[in-house]
């Protein structure tokens, strides 16, 4: 009868030490679950900090050049008034092809630099393009560019520019 005894009361004790000390709460709110990946189209634009892409609701791009048109039309005023700027001007005519995911550009005046956040921004543009285009996944996408006299520049990946 004491081994039975002392099994139940080693047993009493071990529940009582397990809950002691914690108190029941109630419902806690967690916030908003996470989303992922934004769904709609964003375009990049320069800032002291780096690059940050700007989400752009609503809107809808039928080809690669769409985005393109967007970036060039700027940040809005309130996005300027936010610190964000548009270093790209007018690259003149440019094509932009895709093939799963190989995104390249063909801007004959522009001067591609890695270190410069203008090529952050096309390279990051034409990346989330590719991206609601033809669905390819973000971290597959690579963008070439091939600018003045024929240079080749990259491949890149948007993450290349987004994490100095």
């Amino acid at each position: 009868m004491t081994r039975p005894r002392a099994a139940l009361t080693c047993c009493v004790l071990a529940l009582v030490a397990v809950g002691c000390g914690i108190r029941p709460t109630g419902v806690t709110d967690g916030g908003t679950a996470p989303s992922g990946i934004s769904k709609g189209m964003r375009i990049y634009f320069a800032s002291d900090n780096g690059l940050r892409g700007v989400a752009r609701p609503g809107t809808k791009i039928h080809d690669l050049l769409g985005a393109y048109k967007l970036l060039l039309a700027g940040p809005t005023p309130e996005e300027r008034a936010d610190g964000l700027t548009n270093l790209l001007t007018d690259a003149g005519p440019m094509s932009v092809t895709s093939h799963h995911g190989d995104v390249t550009i063909d801007a004959p005046r522009y001067v591609a630099d890695p270190q410069n956040q203008s090529t952050g921004q096309l390279v990051c543009t034409f990346a989330r393009a590719e991206v609601l285009l033809h669905g390819t996944r973000p971290d597959k996408v690579q963008v070439t560019i091939v600018g003045e006299q024929g240079m080749r520049a990259g491949p890149y990946q948007c993450q290349q520019f987004l994490t100095r």
